[in-house]
């Protein structure tokens, strides 16, 4: 468990909880009485409480009756709606886009766009999530609020064909200018919007840029069945097969949803040449009543699936808990099998799986030696969680996002004892709520554009 002892004091040292460890096999096991050493935002070791207090630090934090464990990674979100929070509910999502979320969006401001994220980061590190992957307009208001906030992110502007050139040099231009960016924290991708709202030039070109540039592509495909069933009735093809057919399978790519995924597709995925990846957000098709996510079937051709919220225009909230809690309960209804998926396949997804997901397998989803310093302090003291018989149990199916303590990110703090250290909510939610008068009027009768899932 330990790594290297260097000289000088410590950043920090969490010590006296218990440690969620990653075995190399992929297994999940946990390591009590532990501590976890971070020097120049990168996680020095991973050892014993007794070792641990020995090593001198500029700051420690007592963690008994607390879990330490990588922190969330929601793969597949659009933070700044959450401005949009509940505006549309129960209707199908043909309507969902084209009577109100369209027609909203095309009111957005760089301000509230700004806002919404900010609110959305205060949301995520309210709940234990310290990256996520964003795919929305005026990124670099987005960028932004990742700063201020000090989460970690990969980001990407999105575009329509209906947008002409520009879109996709937006796209283009947005990645290459901000990557690097928060002293790292920030990572971009290009972004096309999905297969039926992107051309087939589009997304052809979309591949040569990301194999021009070496940037990953994150992009909406196989939503749900309906998609994929009207694509294979106008064109013969699925969504995935539109991916294959442009070369986006041969980039780095990550693949929000995928329920519409089917047999004919497994063999593209499989034979892909890049790292391809599913994000997975339950509570959405649980509102939208489409299928899920086929992870076993992807878990069989060795395609990580992470764990997201998408916005909470759709899901209502930004919580990969209650995200990794409605995974493992839905497989389970949608296989038929008590079996499938374990509590420690679930925190899986929720950490190591997330990073690979969304390009940080190297840097962050374990605690280890080397890795980014990006932890959170998990609660194990709360009667809905004892007694612990089976400490991946009670975090899956008892605990719950307001029992994270603690949040910590490149080894800075951003959350203790529940209380946000770098942003104001507050302040943030009054500033927004001037704005929403403006923001929700759907009386122009603009769209920003019209949603034909089988284009």
């Amino acid at each position: 468990m330990t790594g290297e002892h260097a000289s000088g004091p410590a950043d920090l040292v969490v010590e006296g909880c218990t440690v969620l460890v990653h075995d190399q096999g992929g297994g999940i096991r946990f390591e009590e009485d532990s501590a976890v050493v971070v020097r120049d935002r990168v996680i020095e070791a991973v050892t014993s409480a007794r070792e641990a207090a020995e090593r001198p630090a500029r700051e420690r934090i007592d963690a008994r009756g607390r879990l330490a464990m990588p922190g969330l990674i929601n793969c597949h979100t659009h933070a700044p709606m959450a401005a949009l929070r509940g505006i549309a509910e129960d209707v199908p999502v043909e309507e969902w886009f084209n009577d109100w979320i369209w027609p909203i969006e095309s009111n957005l401001t760089d301000d509230i766009v700004e806002l919404g994220a900010l609110l959305a980061c205060a949301e995520m590190i309210s709940a234990g999530v310290t990256a996520f992957a964003d795919h929305y307009f005026a990124m670099d208001r987005v960028a932004d609020a990742v700063v201020h906030s000090g989460l970690r992110a990969n980001l990407g502007w999105a575009y329509f064909s209906s947008q002409g050139p520009e879109g996709r040099e937006r796209s283009l231009d947005f990645a290459l200018r901000r990557a690097g960016d928060a002293d790292g924290r920030i990572t971009t991708s290009l972004a096309p919007h999905a297969p039926y709202t992107v051309d087939d030039a589009d997304l052809e070109a979309t591949a040569e840029l990301a194999r021009e540039h070496a940037l990953p592509v994150h992009v909406h495909a196989a939503e749900n069945r309906a998609q994929t069933d009207s694509s294979l009735e106008r064109y013969g093809r699925t969504p995935v097969g539109a991916l294959h057919r442009a070369g986006l399978l041969d980039v780095d790519i990550l693949i929000a949803h995928g329920t519409g995924i089917v047999e004919q597709d497994l063999p593209l995925l499989q034979q892909g040449g890049g790292r391809i990846g599913i994000a997975t957000a339950p509570k959405g098709y649980l509102k939208f009543g489409w299928d899920t996510t086929p992870i076993r079937a992807l878990h069989a051709i060795g395609i990580p699936v992470g764990l997201a919220t998408d916005g909470a225009a759709s899901n209502n909230t930004l919580d990969v808990w209650e995200s990794m809690t409605l995974t493992a309960l839905v497989q389970k209804s949608a296989e038929r099998d008590p079996r499938w998926l374990t509590a420690r396949q679930a925190l899986d997804h929720a950490t190591a799986q997330s990073a690979r997901v969304t390009g940080l397998g190297e840097q962050v989803g374990a605690l280890a030696p080397g890795r980014r310093a990006d932890l959170i302090l998990v609660d194990l003291t709360g009667p809905h969680v004892r007694p612990l018989h089976d400490v991946a149990a009670a975090l899956v199916f008892s605990a719950r996002s307001a029992d994270v303590l603690t949040t910590i990110v490149d080894g800075r703090v951003l959350m203790r004892d529940r209380r946000l250290l770098t942003l104001d909510v507050e302040a943030i939610a009054g500033e927004l709520g001037a704005r929403l008068p403006d923001l929700i009027d759907r009386g122009h009768g603009r769209r920003i554009q019209e949603y034909d899932a089988g284009r």
